[in-house]
C-alpha cells in the first residue's frame, strides 16, 4: 500500500480561501465556532500585507489544501532570543494518521533551528488527550504551571 505523496511548502496568497476554510474546520473541532471572526481579507493582510505578523505551511495533497499551520515570531526574555510560536496546526480528519502534521511539525522546528530561535512553542486543549500524546511522544514538554492570560473584545477596548 502506498503512502499518499504529500507537499509541504509555505503558504500562498492563493491559499488564503483554502486555509481560512480549514480555519473554520478547526473552529468546529474545538467546538468554538461561536467565536470565529476571521474573514479571508483580514489573513490575506496580515500574511501578505505591508506588515505581516503571521506566516503559514500548506500540507497539500493532488493540488487540494488538506492542512495548514500558522505561526509567528515571538521572543524570550530569558534566552535572549527569538522563538517560534504556532498558532494552528489543522490536518483534515481524512488525512490524520498519514504523517503530515508530524511531517509540519518536524518543518517548523527546522524552522526555528534555522533561524536561531531558542524555542518552539504552542498550546493544546486539555481535553485532547491524543494530541497531547502525540506531542509528548515527540519529545515536547507540557507546562502545567502556565496558564494562557488574555485580554480580548470588550475587556481587552476596557483596559486600554
Amino acid at each position: 500500500m502506498s503512502t499518499p505523496d504529500y507537499q509541504l511548502r509555505p503558504a500562498e496568497p492563493r491559499d488564503i480561501a483554502a486555509i481560512v476554510g480549514l480555519i473554520a474546520e478547526l473552529a468546529e473541532f474545538e467546538q468554538l465556532s461561536h467565536l470565529l471572526e476571521l474573514r479571508p481579507q483580514d489573513l490575506q493582510r496580515h500574511m501578505f500585507g505591508e506588515r505581516p505578523v503571521v506566516e503559514g505551511l500548506v500540507g497539500e495533497l493532488a493540488g487540494e489544501v488538506v492542512g495548514y499551520a500558522l505561526f509567528f515570531t515571538n521572543f524570550s526574555t530569558f534566552l535572549g532570543k527569538p522563538g517560534l510560536y504556532l498558532e494552528d496546526l489543522y490536518v483534515r480528519p481524512a488525512h490524520r494518521g498519514s504523517g503530515l502534521g508530524k511531517r509540519m511539525l518536524s518543518r517548523l522546528a527546522q524552522l526555528a533551528v534555522e533561524r536561531d530561535y531558542g524555542r518552539f512553542e504552542w498550546s493544546v486543549l486539555d481535553w485532547n488527550e491524543s494530541a497531547i500524546r502525540f506531542y509528548e511522544k515527540m519529545g515536547a514538554s507540557l507546562l502545567p504551571d502556565w496558564r494562557i492570560c488574555r485580554l480580548s473584545g470588550a475587556a481587552l477596548q476596557a483596559y486600554r
